[in-house]
């Protein structure tokens, strides 16, 4: 199995970025791959004939690098080893471990002929600090786990073959993970998949959320982010995830869980999807939908056993597929019915986007088609399914989700 695979999308985003009047902020989970998206782009750099000198690299999470060292002292070692008259870049890997982080990454930033990359696995604390001091002079790169095509690509599997199996290819992907690392460990059997996501996991639980945040309900906090991963794809309000916490005899307070939900988006092991009212052309503040970033998690969260909603676990995998493209994305909202995805693309054109994992009987058929042929408007809308031989009908574009996971096209 491959070590690195080029991520090419953010890869080209940092190249489009270099040497521009902006700090580059790569935000995303815990081990989805911001260092190694930032080694790959120093390689580009050396490759380029940029000079190891003219680049530092700090990770902060290795002690010593942090410990007992503060902004000031950190932004003068680095200022005493630039280059003078010279091209430098600076890379500051999960730089919220760094007290006062804003001020090194603002000095740095109004020196002279200084680069500045930093990651950070906390939306709340790089969006807040940074955007009160920095506002306007950064640029953020959210990061996401393999995709389907890359977790292909690292497996080597020659998508060309045209009596692939993409169905079995797709239940490994999603039964396993999407994180580098854990790919990585799969000539080590799901046992150790199993335990890497598990420590993961528990690690973003007690180093992003419950310390920063003093949580000493670990139990409660662990409850809700239960309940979310069991109802992905699925609309809830901290309302009615305590009203069914309590039905189970365990008491959490909605305002609470509000809480709770925000650190788990936060720190990005979520993403909150706000429904749109179409017709209204308004979105709507309650009734949001969570996708989990990466569904192996779901083994850890639920339970091994979960296959059995293969459609909203599908949904969760499409959902991610178009973060990746750029879109940005609601749930269609319609007087009666619903579109899984309204969306816009990078063009700032609207696609509907309906999923279901299959069609085959007419009842599922119409369920799926008649919200899409409700939309009366022009902009592109797709259904896609696992189904072998697509069948378009009303102007709708019927898709095989798997070739569409594969190909922009």
């Amino acid at each position: 199995m491959k070590n690195l695979i080029l991520r090419k999308e953010y890869i080209d985003k940092l190249v489009s970025f270099k040497d521009k009047d902006i700090i580059k902020v790569v935000t995303g989970l815990r081990r989805s791959g911001k260092s190694t998206l930032l080694k790959l782009f120093r390689n580009r750099l050396l490759e380029s004939g940029i000079t190891s000198a003219q680049i530092q690299f700090f990770n902060f999470e290795l002690p010593e690098n942090f410990l007992n060292k503060s902004w000031e002292t950190l932004y003068f070692d680095i200022k005493s080893r630039v280059q003078a008259n010279k091209p430098n870049y600076i890379f500051l890997d999960e730089i919220q471990n760094i007290t006062n982080f804003e001020k090194l990454v603002d000095g740095l930033y109004a020196s002279e002929n200084i680069d500045v990359y930093i990651t950070g696995s906390n939306a709340n604390l790089l969006s807040s600090e940074l955007s009160t001091l920095l506002s306007g002079r950064y640029i953020e790169i959210s990061i996401l786990p393999f995709s389907f095509a890359e977790y292909l690509e690292i497996r080597e599997i020659d998508t060309g073959n045209k009596y692939l199996n993409y169905e079995a290819l797709f239940y490994d992907y999603v039964n396993e993970t999407s994180l580098p690392k854990g790919v990585d460990l799969r000539k080590e059997g799901f046992d150790a998949i199993y335990e890497y996501l598990e420590a993961l996991y528990a690690t973003i639980i007690e180093k992003d959320i419950t310390q920063r945040y003093k949580i000493y309900d670990k139990r409660a906090f662990g409850n809700v982010a239960k309940f979310v991963a069991a109802n992905i794809g699925s609309a809830i309000s901290p309302s009615s995830i305590s009203k069914a916490l309590k039905i189970d005899n365990q008491t959490i307070h909605h305002t609470t869980v509000e809480k709770f939900i925000e650190y788990l988006v936060e720190s990005f092991v979520f993403y909150r999807v706000h429904r749109f009212d179409i017709k209204g052309k308004k979105q709507l503040a309650t009734l949001e939908k969570y996708y989990l970033v990466d569904v192996g998690l779901l083994n850890v969260l639920v339970g091994r056993d979960r296959m059995a909603d293969r459609g909203h676990i599908l949904e969760n995998v499409v959902y991610l597929e178009l973060m990746r493209r750029g879109y940005k994305i609601w749930i269609g909202t319609l007087r009666n019915g619903e579109i899984d995805f309204t969306v816009k693309n990078r063009n700032g054109d609207v696609e509907y986007y309906q999923v279901a994992w299959e069609i085959s009987s007419e009842e599922t058929k119409e369920r799926e088609f008649s919200p899409l042929e409700a939309v009366k408007d022009n902009y592109p809308k797709f259904l896609l399914s696992t189904e072998s031989f697509p069948q378009s009908r009303s102007g709708i574009i019927h898709k095989n989700v798997f070739e569409w996971l594969l190909h922009w096209a």
